[in-house]
């Protein structure tokens, strides 16, 4: 039972229970009726209500006044400003059985739920599941789904992190695809963020203050408290509701949203504290992998009894600037070598283990070389990468073929577990944009700030430039990025689904059975380059790798067990094993 929320009761009745510092007086208010909370102490109010059942909706009025919705509700079918619902977390029939998979296994595909499918919808999505397992995908990463303002949003602006988003379906409908992925042998992640709450309808500074801090900033405002006083409960809302996500739906990991925001300088940061909390919930119950986005390259956060792997946007900055040779924003810090950083992140880890960034001027990440493979997801593509571009470009539209397939052939056999982004593995050309649903003048400011965020590159510099990018709040932008699937059964779309089912299967075949510890990697010329990981039972796994035009003259070290192009010719890839 959670300690937040409302909670059914085994004899029938609600428990409500509400978390309110600030508060003199509150009531639970449903069907028109106004039952007094008992003050519990140390900001704590609770109701049992007999009356209550499953489908109740409800609210809380403070001090005789605003009436709001429950912090942890686990329902918002009126949106988050609405009524919350009582949800019965037992009710949902599971089929028992699924332990997870391991983490070598994973092949991970991001996607949004609202324009993955023409449904836009749980139930959408699940129709298209059999296709990603039959490409060799086993796990899905949904985007955030906590709910917030609106009826379309990428779900970083989520202000309840307990409820779904009802434009996506209900909660049975959620809990649905994870039964269908999970009978394909489908892992499901979900991203959350812990690193702030959304611009609109969040109540929380009205009754409880104490879980914002004035102590750090963030690129959103005054930080959320996890470290000043009155933060115990606060730390609490976050872990619980990590757990709430594991247990109630049965997801197999979490993703945390831009955790180098998550300040905490307290003795023990709440992000140990989490893990271990998970970590002690589960034990050997089943697989349960936690993944972070960590802009700050802390290592010291991966590892046994830690955090299962992160995001890596060294690797995902190498690639980029290979196959485009943009040299703007952060990728600039890249240009100089890109083929030298991304060797050094798929044998180390990291590219920036404490060096100076050219970017921000500053020492950034830190040493990462002990740590294995796994601990690194990879990827060509993501959300941020394709949806923070002021036109939302996908790489096929800003590389050639060639180049795409050769990176591709590294990632994808790599011993780092690689993940796809939504429509990536047919070659979808589709943009993915940013899209929000706000209006009023929160909207003025969040097109007219996305349009300013641009200003400083220099194909954006022209006012007439910038007032090309799509205006987010609009509802033709979000549907611009609703998947095309008709687009996967075109000629191209088979070809590019064929070289990446190919290289799926490779990676079954050959790198799932190793254990590759980190490696080391030598440069062969300024785009040409070897890595080589040990393998715990002995032996070697090689990649030599020509990301250039020039010609190389070199050989794969081992037994080929799969080459891109000709090799040490341009543009070539060559795996073995030793």
């Amino acid at each position: 039972m959670m300690p937040f929320g409302a909670e059914p009761l085994a004899g029938g009745g609600v428990r409500f229970r509400l978390w309110a510092p600030a508060a003199s007086y509150v009531e639970l208010v449903f069907d028109s009726r106004f039952f007094p909370m008992r003050g519990m102490g140390d900001g704590w109010f609770e109701h049992a209500e007999p009356s209550a059942r499953p489908g109740t909706l409800y609210r809380y009025r403070i001090n005789g006044g605003q009436l709001v919705p429950d912090p942890a509700s686990r329902f918002q079918p009126q949106d988050c400003e609405g009524p919350s619902e009582v949800v019965d977390p037992a009710a949902f029939r599971w089929k028992d059985g699924w332990k997870g998979r391991p983490w070598n296994e994973a092949v991970l595909y991001e996607l949004h739920v609202g324009t993955f499918s023409p449904e836009g919808t749980y139930r959408g999505a699940m129709r298209k599941l059999p296709l990603l397992a039959e490409l060799g995908v086993t796990a899905i990463e949904l985007m955030p789904l906590s709910d917030f303002a609106g009826r379309r949003n990428w779900g970083y602006d989520g202000v309840l992190p307990y409820a779904p988003d009802s434009a996506y379906g209900r909660p049975e409908d959620l809990k649905a695809l994870l039964q269908a992925a999970h009978e394909l042998g489908i892992m499901v992640f979900l991203d959350v963020v812990y690193n702030h709450f959304g611009p609109k309808g969040n109540f929380l500074s009205l009754y409880a203050p104490q879980f914002f801090t004035t102590r750090h900033n963030t690129p959103w405002g005054a930080a959320i408290n996890f470290d000043d006083q009155g933060s115990r409960w606060v730390r609490e809302y976050f872990i619980q509701n990590a757990l709430y996500w594991l247990r109630e739906y049965r997801f197999d990991g979490l993703r945390f949203d831009a955790v180098h925001a998550i300040l905490d300088d307290s003795p023990r940061h709440v992000l140990d504290e989490l893990a271990f909390q998970v970590k002690s919930a589960f034990g050997n119950e089943r697989a349960i992998h936690l993944v972070l986005e960590n802009d700050a390259n802390q290592a010291r956060f991966l590892g046994a009894a830690k955090y299962t792997a992160q995001w890596n946007d060294d690797s995902h900055h190498g690639y980029h600037v290979l196959a485009t040779g943009e040299r703007d924003g952060y990728y600039v810090a890249y240009a100089d070598a890109p083929a030298k950083h991304l060797a050094r992140c798929l044998a180390e880890g990291f590219a920036y283990q404490g060096e100076v960034s050219p970017f921000t001027n500053e020492k950034r990440g830190e040493p990462s070389t002990r740590l294995a493979p796994s601990a690194f997801v990879d990827f060509l593509q993501n959300h941020d990468q394709v949806g923070n571009r002021a036109l939302g470009e996908r790489l096929i539209s800003l590389s050639d073929e060639q180049k795409l397939k050769a990176l591709t052939s590294i990632l994808l056999l790599a011993p780092s577990p690689p993940m796809l982004f939504m429509g990536e593995e047919w070659g979808c050309t589709q943009p993915f944009l940013f899209f929000c649903d706000f209006e009023g003048e929160l909207g003025d400011a969040v097109r007219n700030g996305r349009r300013e965020e641009f200003a400083r590159f220099a194909a954006f510099s022209d006012p007439a430039a910038r007032a090309r990018i799509p205006d987010p709040t609009a509802e033709a932008t979000f549907r611009e990025c609703i998947l095309r699937w008709a687009d996967r059964d075109m000629p191209d779309g088979r070809a590019w689904i064929a070289h990446y089912a190919d290289l799926l299967a490779l990676r079954r075949k050959h790198i799932w059975p190793l254990r590759p510890g980190p490696g080391r990697y030598a440069m062969l010329g300024e785009r040409a380059f070897t890595v080589e990981w040990p393998l715990e039972g002995g032996g070697t796994l090689a990649l030599l790798a020509n990301l250039g035009d020039a010609p190389l003259a070199a050989a794969p070290a081992g037994k080929l067990f799969h080459a891109h192009g000709n090799v040490g010719q341009g543009w070539s890839v060559a795996w073995s094993v030793a």
